[in-house]
């Protein structure tokens, strides 16, 4: 194909007459290495011209281009453009683009030419008030959720005429602009105007805060303020003084103002100052009761808001997609984006239930916790998510008083290395070069230093939607991949030291020497441990995300069960390792080096340890039982896999295992290998739906015991509740799928004992099945990540 743009910037302007006449026409493809036309002589005198305009200015000289540019244009053929070599990309491609409706932004309809009427000095009735605000908070929310604020707030009069042009002071805040300041505002006016400036500041507060962490704008919010400023720099404590100012004039209009309405106008006040504290003293991370109590003020004032919704009246001219024009931005008018007002007050109520349920984040247990903490579902705003960041991360201080390294170690000492010398910040101190424990602190610093992004990544993971979650984690795997393999070599350094120190009777705390087995290598455990638990979380996600199709689900479910297996059997590893450095801390010197503070780090270890092998368990069971049901299915043909022409199975299973194909341990099962696991095409349906029945039974009693654990066993600190509600949806999970491998086992038992014939064996005539199969959306199972299949029977 011919560079049909090059060869149309080689025509020379002086040459193109159409150039001379307006720089550049659209009339089809590009001049490829055309000579320009000849000239065209000029029209005779007989010809009419059509009348010339009349413009009367000095230095304007006038010229009448019409009919030399009817000749030039006459010259082309169809389907040929001339293009200017100065007329650029962007020039023509706004061409195209004006006055088509969908691409022009300055193009407005015949109709909606008129001035709207709305006057925005009316005087205002306080239910007109009450009805404004209220259509603010569903608009406001819609932001929140995600929709800009060209097509939410910046629609409303009030909003925009405080905003543009931009006020210099709090004083210019103001949409009665034309008014003197010596005019004294009515009473209604006094406080629209004060709940819409601090509705401006706190959109403006919410902007900063999530712009400070990580957030995706095309999924999570719309930041875009269109070079308006959202009063960021203007006092919390001056928006405050206008709120009472505001407060106070409704006090006074008590006599002449129904009680009822009154008391709606003070609760919404209340709202956005309770809401304005809130982000106010959020920043101070400290005292998380405290923190609390303005989210607790929120939620009450949102019942109070929901109560009086009645008392509004609606003024819809108050808002218009006209005002986008005043924006500074290029895209054309978009329809106004308004949920109803019960939906955003349940936005609202979560919102605030959510923040006051993570300020206790910042009563720090230990890091197990704090990951089940951020497990939400379902997920939080975004703001609440970029809140948790920000107590989590701000100023590389975790938690607004604790170091990384004082999280991370805490981590190490739960998982492989309860009361270990390892992990002793007195080895810091050691200057002696000749000393163990000098070269025991430089090796647990490289490894600090080599663990911490990985580490601290997960816990940001953790904060982003369940999308960009799951992605994220697909790129964590091959960063815990590699960090696994450079932890390898740390972990075999320091056991060198370690039995040095043993050699030498200088041992502290629990160092377990090669000398009595295999080797530990507990850094390099901890690092496989949280390799699997990514894995998982990754295949998990998959489900809770539509991401695998019904056909597949036999097959995901299989390698979720083989990934929790290993995670049972790495885990009864660091438990035989834990239990050896118990014995050998008890038994040396007598018992006398066993503290009380080693009996608590072992004893909350072991805890932990059994709590990640029962719940590796019961993940085990509960996948490997629907996959045998969703095999069973396929085999009776109720779930039939639909034609796919273009693909294989073989390159969609690549397909969904790329994520783990970077992973070298646990290896990744060949496609013959997952597709018999799948299928499990040597085993009779009867057979594979007893041992689904036996996996199931394995599970509930796993759940049964999990519901049991308090807040320390389960390591759910201040989110006990949410973690037992999960662990009691995955038990109905299994408890449905068991009924239905009950009923898909007793309708083959009946056509078996009707037919005398094996059903679903290979190469056998399919026997219908009185049975229909629906497979649930994860919104509508008791867990997203358990898919259990509905069967209903038929006449």
């Amino acid at each position: 194909m011919e560079d049909r743009s090059r060869a149309a910037l080689r025509v020379p302007r002086e040459e193109s007459p159409v150039s001379e006449a307006i720089g550049g026409l659209t009339l089809g493809n590009y001049v490829a290495d055309r000579p320009p036309p000849p000239r065209p002589a000029p029209p005779p005198p007989s010809q009419e011209l059509p009348p010339q305009s009349r413009m009367v200015s000095e230095g304007v000289v006038m010229t009448d281009i019409t009919a030399r540019f009817k000749a030039a244009a006459s010259t082309l053929q169809p389907g040929e453009l001339v293009k200017d070599g100065y007329f650029t990309l962007f020039e023509a491609v706004g061409a195209l683009e004006i006055m088509d409706p969908k691409m022009d932004s300055g193009c407005v309809a015949p109709e909606d030419a008129e001035e709207d009427d709305y006057q925005i000095e009316r005087t205002l009735l306080p239910t007109e008030v009450i009805g404004i605000i209220d259509q603010l908070l569903c608009l406001e929310m819609a932001w929140h959720l995600g929709y800009p604020l060209s097509q939410t707030l910046l629609t409303c009069l009030y909003i925009t005429g405080i905003l543009i042009p931009t006020p210099r002071c709090l004083d210019e805040a103001d949409y009665l602009r034309s008014h003197s300041p010596a005019d004294k505002r009515t009473i209604a006016h006094s406080v629209l105007r004060a709940y819409c400036i601090a509705l401006i500041s706190t959109c403006g507060s919410v902007n900063v805060n999530v712009r400070n962490e990580v957030y995706y704008e095309e999924e999570d919010l719309a930041t875009n303020t269109y070079n308006l400023a959202l009063l960021e720099d203007t006092s919390k404590d001056e928006i405050r003084q206008v709120l009472q100012e505001a407060r106070a004039a409704l006090i006074d209009a008590d006599q002449s103002w129904p009680n009822n309405v009154v008391a709606a106008l003070q609760s919404r006040l209340d709202f956005r100052e309770t809401f304005l504290t809130a982000m106010d003293v959020a920043e101070l991370r400290v005292q998380p009761d405290s923190l609390r109590t303005p989210w607790t003020l929120m939620t009450a004032a949102i019942k109070k808001i929901r109560d009086s919704h009645g008392l509004g009246v609606a003024v819809p001219g108050a808002f218009n997609t006209k005002m986008q024009g005043k924006l500074a931005s290029t895209m054309p008018p978009r329809p106004i984006v308004q949920p109803s007002l019960d939906e955003a007050l349940e936005h609202w109520t979560r919102l605030s239930e959510d923040a006051a349920e993570a300020v206790a984040i910042l009563k720090y247990e230990d890091p197990q916790s704090l990951l089940t903490f951020q497990a939400k579902k379902p997920q939080p705003l975004v703001y609440i998510r970029t809140f948790v960041q920000g107590l989590i991360f701000f100023d590389n201080i975790m938690l607004g008083e604790h170091s990384i390294r004082q999280i991370m170690d805490d981590d190490l000492a739960i998982v492989v290395l309860p009361g270990s010398g390892l992990l002793d910040p007195l080895n810091d101190e050691v200057e002696a070069v000749q000393d163990p424990r000098f070269a025991i602190s430089r090796f647990m610093e490289e490894f600090r230093i080599r663990s911490f992004p990985s580490y601290l990544e997960i816990y940001r993971t953790m904060c982003q939607n369940r999308s960009r979650s799951r992605r994220m984690m697909c790129h964590l795997l091959r960063e815990w991949e590699t960090l696994q393999m450079d932890v390898e070599e740390i972990d075999t350094q320091v056991q060198t030291v370690v039995d040095e120190l043993a050699a030498n009777g200088n041992a502290s705390g629990a160092l377990s020497s090669s000398s009595s087995g295999a080797l530990a290598l507990p850094l390099s455990s901890w690092a496989f441990l949280y390799k699997l638990r990514i894995m998982e979380w990754v295949v998990q996600l998959g489900f809770e995300l539509e991401v695998y199709l019904p056909d597949e689900l036999a097959g995901m479910y299989w390698y979720l069960s083989y990934l929790a297996k290993r995670r049972v059997q790495h885990a009864e590893r660091i438990r035989t390792f834990t239990l050896r450095s118990l014995n050998e801390l008890q038994q040396r010197n007598g018992g006398r080096d066993f503290t009380a503070h080693h009996e608590a780090a072992f004893t909350k270890s072991l805890l932990y340890l059994r709590t990640t092998m029962l719940d590796a368990s019961v993940t085990w069971e509960l996948a490997d039982a629907l996959s045998c049901l969703y095999a069973s299915l396929h085999r009776v043909g109720l779930l039939k896999t639909p034609a796919r022409p273009y693909s294989t199975d073989e390159l969609r299973y690549e397909v969904r295992m790329k994520p783990f194909a970077v992973v070298g341990l646990p290896e990744l099962p060949t496609f013959a290998t997952f597709k018999t696991e799948a299928e499990q095409g040597s085993n009779s349906v009867a057979a594979i739906l007893q041992y689904a029945e036996q996996a199931l039974g394995g599970a509930k009693k796993g759940c049964e015991a999990l519901t049991r654990f308090d807040e320390n066993e389960a390591f759910a600190a201040n989110c006990h509740a949410r973690w037992v509600a999960s662990t009691k949806n995955m038990y109905k999970s299994a408890i449905f799928a068991g009924l239905a491998v009950a009923a898909l086992r007793k309708e083959v038992d009946r056509v078996e004992t009707a037919s005398g014939s094996a059903v679903g064996i290979s190469g056998s005539t399919p026997v219908p099945l009185k049975l229909t199969v629906q497979v649930p959306k994860p919104d509508d199972s008791y867990h997203a990540w358990w898919l259990v299949p509905k069967l209903t029977p038929t006449a």
